[in-house]
Formats: structure tokens, C-alpha cells, sequence
């Protein structure tokens, strides 16, 4: 063959390639969307465990057409497969293919996915991948989110009206006039800061937005001079389609759109631009987290690596360290302390009384990334191969991670190299935060913890190990679970009450007396480990006395096992309508 012939084979090749990582992902997305679209119809229909089986299915879709598209490029490679002069004119290619979409970064990740599954890079290649450390994507991104806007002309409740009457189901509201009317004597109680003449105008996306069972209108309310986020909470009552709740709150839109709730069904055309949309409701909310929570959970680790590590690469004199709190003994936990983020790496061998193997702490893991979180579980990113400086690792730090993790830590020169690792957002462990804020805030925070085990529970979540430190707050002050190795289905225990001792002997024992199993729970015996003050552990008995009695556990377990769902509302009761 003539090197004219051999170059436009490669040429070939190489366009052959880049066009089917581009038609691979858009048949993703293409499917992804079909799944999305469902939402619809499961609010409906009240269909809470078809909804539960498209969160399930979506998530998991991802790593099934990556698997695909590597089976089908390696039979197009062949034996170059792993030629990386190829893989760059591969990703110089498919640049140009997707230049012109708006979407082009999640283009981007997709291939970039596809390359570390076929070369198992360590750390990153920029010679075969998209690495873009110092460009924020969203800001080339100047298309309009598709929406609707309504002028406040005479009453509120005329303008809610309207609203309803532009998102409508299947289903019929169930007294329109009067869901306006208390939305528009709710928005007018909570934004009494804005000056006369108070509400000019409300827009919303025209996407409506579904998780669990219910459906929210997402947008802005404006005054004369000022916005505020507006979210309108919609949910399938007996009787119809009602308002739940409406949020012009910041802080509680944050939490709505948290890194502890499962990931919305909105069926966007593309997702760049609401994700800028979202940014002018949430500044403050890191855009990694606002993509992970429209459900591109890998755009979201994506964006979550670019901005850390260019953070790393301004912040070169700071040290990572241990996290605040106490020693776990399953994972090793460190944090660079200008970023609120924290590192997890599990052990090679676990202290006693830990009676778990490695790949049962990881199904856990998975479990809760499935799972309905009802905002009281952390999401866990999980990640391979990240690669980071030797040099900024405290010596005590070091030396643990050398020794106590050698099973996923390597050293490569002047680097490390995590082959697996779980990055989390950082929360204050209970424990320490309870020693350190006014009574007042701890009560409440004591208070929370009981209403977390309560809402972990419904969602058919029991965490194991109940200690404090197990419990982080968040900057909301909810208190958020983050401790997975003896995670369980509130199911799969068996809550028993102490037995009685029959004499001195078993009443003096050091030990347990009486069998107990792995599965077996004393819920009577939780408050004696908490090491709460008197003041703390009534406030907490007062609130929530019945989680610690086994009959509250075994009637929970009989609903569940009978077809009941949970519904924990993502917003406290005083926004509702």
C-alpha cells in the first residue's frame, strides 16, 4: 500500500471512530431521555415503583453504552485499538464534530470515559483525552433555557391561575382557583422584603422537573429591583393534581437541588443551558452538583475533577490531612481544608469488631447510589486512578495511607496514585459540632438526628452503627448519614428487646449473656452509645422516644414488607400551601 493509500486508511479510520463515539453517546442520550420522559406519566398514574425502577434504570445506562460502544470500536481498532497516535487523531476529530453542539462537553466526557477504559490511564493523558482545567464550560454557553414568563397584572391568583392552567396533566387540579389563590397568599408572605409594588413577574422553565412523587415548576419570582428562586411543588393527591408547597428560600432551593437527594427526571433537550438557568437561582451551588442532580451523574464527576484539581494547582503549598473526626475503621479519610470535599479510601484491613470484606463495603456503596437518599444520605462519587502530588500529603498522612491502603494507594514517582476512591462532600461530624455550637443549635441538631434516623427508616434504610460521628451537618443544619460499611434494609433486621437476666450471673456478665446475631438490633439499647447530656438526650427522647422501643421498628418493617413507599417532603412544613 502507498503511504497516500496508508494515510487515507488511517484518515478513514479515524473518522469511522470519532463518528461512532459521537452517534454512541447521542443514542445514550437519545435513551436517557425515553427514560426521563416517563416521569410524566408514573406522577400520573401514582406510580412510585415504576418511578423507582427508571431511577434504577437510568442510572445504570451509562456503563451499559460505554460497554457497548468499547465492544464495538475494538472490532473497528483491531489491533490498534491502543495506538494512541490514532486515539489523537481520534479526539482531534471528534472535536470538530461536536464543536458547534451546546452540549459538547458531555460529548466529551463519553469519549473520555471510553479512552480510560481502553488504556486504564492513571491520573489523565492530554494527549488522548479532553482536559480543560482552567475553563469553566458553562460560560461559553449564551443559548436561553426554554421557558415562560407571566406579567403580575392585577391579582396574584389570577397569574397562579394561569400558571396551572400551562402545566397541565392528565390528571386534573383539583380546585385550580383555590391552589392559586393560596400560592399567591403564600408568595406574598414570603417576600415581604420586596418593595412596592412587590411582584412584577414570575418565569419558569417550561421543563417540569420529577423526583419521587412529586413534580416542581422551577424559575424566578421578580420584584422592581430584585429575583428570587421560586419553585412550586406539585403532588398527585386523591383528588387530583394539588400545590404542596411553594419555595422563593435560597437555602431551601439548595437544599431541593442537594448532593443528598436522588436525581431529578426533567427531560431537557439540553442541558448546558438549564444548568446556567440553575446557577442564577444558586450561585453558590457548584456546578458539579447541579448536573449530577439532573441525573449526568458522569458530566457531574467530570466537573468535580476540573474544578478540585485546578483548585490543587493554585493551592500548591497547602497539605491534605486527616478529616476532622475520629478514625474510621473501615476507610481512610482526608480533606485539603480550603475545599469542601473529603477523600475515602478503604482499608486494607479492618479493626475489630468490623466483620466485613472489601467488596461487601463497596456493594453498600453502590446500594446507596440506587437507592432513594430522601436527603439524608451523601452522595458518594466513586473514582479511579486520580493521581495527586506526593509533596502535599502531611507526613502522618502519608505514612497511613502507605501502609494502611496499600491495596489502593500507589506511589509512582513524585505522585500517588489512588487506583479507588470515594470523594464525598464535607460535613461536620454531629459529635464534634454538638460540642461546639450554642445549646439552642445543638437541641435542634439532636432533634434532626432523630428525624434522619426516621426518615432513613421509611425509605427501608437502617444505618448500623447509629453513633454520632457517624452523622455529619450539613451547612442547612440537617444532619446527614455518611457512614455505609454496616448499612442495611430496615427489612433485613431483626429488632428484638433485651431479654431479661434470670439471675446474678447473667445480670453481672461483661458481655452479652444471650445469643446475638449479625442481623439482630436492640433498639432500646441506642441511647446508652450516644454520650449525650442529660439536656440533649431529653430533647431527643422527647421528639423521637419511639425509635427506640422495638415495637416502633417491627410495625415500620410490616408496612414496607406490605408495599408501602415513603414520602419524606424535601421542604419543611411551613412552605406548604
Amino acid at each position: 500500500m502507498s503511504s497516500a493509500d496508508s494515510a487515507g486508511a488511517e484518515r478513514a479510520l479515524i473518522e469511522l471512530a470519532a463518528a461512532s463515539i459521537r452517534d454512541a453517546f447521542e443514542g445514550y442520550n437519545g435513551h436517557f431521555r425515553a427514560i426521563t420522559q416517563r416521569a410524566r406519566k408514573r406522577f400520573e398514574q401514582n406510580d412510585w415503583q415504576g418511578a423507582r425502577s427508571d431511577a434504577v434504570e437510568r442510572i445504570e445506562l451509562y456503563d451499559r453504552c460505554v460497554a457497548a460502544m468499547g465492544a464495538r470500536l475494538s472490532a473497528q481498532l483491531e489491533s490498534r485499538a491502543q495506538d494512541k497516535a490514532l486515539w489523537a487523531g481520534i479526539r482531534l476529530h471528534h472535536a470538530e464534530l461536536i464543536a458547534p453542539l451546546l452540549d459538547q462537553e458531555l460529548y466529551k466526557t463519553f469519549y473520555n470515559t471510553l479512552t480510560r477504559r481502553f488504556f486504564g490511564t492513571r491520573g489523565v493523558d492530554p494527549e488522548i483525552e479532553f482536559i480543560a482545567l482552567s475553563i469553566e464550560p458553562t460560560d461559553r454557553i449564551t443559548h436561553p433555557v426554554a421557558r415562560r414568563s407571566y406579567a403580575a397584572i392585577g391579582d396574584l391568583s389570577a397569574l397562579f391561575s394561569r400558571v396551572l392552567e400551562d402545566y397541565r396533566f392528565e390528571v386534573d387540579y383539583a380546585q385550580r382557583e383555590r391552589c392559586a389563590a393560596a400560592l399567591a397568599a403564600r408568595i406574598r408572605e414570603q417576600l415581604t422584603e420586596f418593595e412596592a409594588p412587590g411582584v412584577r413577574a414570575i418565569e419558569l422553565m417550561e421543563t417540569v422537573f420529577y423526583r419521587e412523587r412529586r413534580a416542581y415548576l422551577v424559575g424566578r419570582v421578580f420584584g422592581e429591583t430584585r429575583f428570587a428562586p421560586l419553585v412550586i411543588a406539585l403532588v398527585h393527591a386523591e383528588d387530583g393534581i394539588r400545590a404542596d408547597a411553594l419555595i422563593t428560600d435560597r437555602a431551601q432551593v439548595a437544599v431541593l437541588f442537594g448532593y443528598t437527594r436522588s436525581y431529578f427526571h426533567a427531560d431537557l433537550a439540553t442541558v448546558g443551558d438549564a444548568v446556567v438557568f440553575l446557577r442564577t437561582l444558586l450561585p453558590h451551588k457548584p456546578v458539579d452538583e447541579l448536573y449530577t442532580v439532573l441525573g449526568r451523574a458522569k458530566q457531574g464527576k467530570t466537573e468535580r475533577y476540573r474544578h478540585f484539581f485546578a483548585h490543587l494547582q493554585r493551592q500548591a503549598d497547602e497539605s491534605f490531612v486527616h478529616a476532622d473526626g475520629e478514625r474510621g475503621m473501615v476507610m481512610a479519610v482526608f480533606t485539603l481544608p480550603s475545599y469542601p470535599v473529603v477523600f475515602k479510601l478503604i482499608r486494607d484491613r479492618f479493626a475489630y469488631p468490623k466483620n466485613i470484606a472489601r467488596a461487601e463495603v463497596e456493594e453498600k456503596y453502590r446500594l446507596v447510589f440506587h437507592h432513594d437518599r430522601v436527603g439524608r444520605l451523601v452522595d458518594a462519587q466513586q473514582f479511579r486512578h486520580l493521581r495527586f502530588p506526593k509533596a502535599q500529603f502531611a507526613p502522618a498522612l502519608l505514612a497511613e495511607l502507605l501502609e494502611g491502603c496499600r491495596d489502593t494507594v500507589q506511589a509512582d514517582g513524585e505522585d500517588l496514585v489512588f487506583s479507588h476512591c470515594y470523594i464525598e462532600r464535607r460535613l461536620r461530624p454531629l459529635n464534634l459540632y454538638l460540642r461546639e455550637v450554642a445549646p439552642e443549635l445543638a437541641r435542634a441538631a439532636i432533634v434532626d438526628y432523630g428525624q434522619s434516623i426516621k426518615d432513613l427508616a421509611r425509605s427501608n434504610i437502617f444505618p448500623g452503627d447509629l453513633l454520632l460521628k457517624n452523622f455529619g451537618m450539613s451547612r442547612s443544619g440537617r444532619a446527614i448519614f455518611y457512614d455505609y460499611d454496616e448499612l442495611c434494609f430496615v427489612t433485613e433486621c431483626r429488632f428484638r428487646a433485651l431479654p431479661e437476666a434470670r439471675d446474678n450471673d447473667e445480670e453481672m456478665h461483661a458481655g452479652a449473656w444471650f445469643y446475638v446475631a449479625d442481623n439482630d438490633v436492640f433498639p432500646e439499647q441506642f441511647p446508652r452509645f450516644l454520650g449525650l447530656s442529660a439536656d440533649l438526650h431529653a430533647a431527643l427522647m422527647e421528639a423521637h422516644d419511639e425509635i427506640f422501643t422495638v415495637g416502633w421498628w417491627l410495625a415500620l418493617q410490616e408496612r414496607i414488607r406490605a408495599g408501602a413507599l415513603a414520602d419524606v417532603a424535601p421542604y419543611p412544613a411551613r412552605l406548604r400551601v
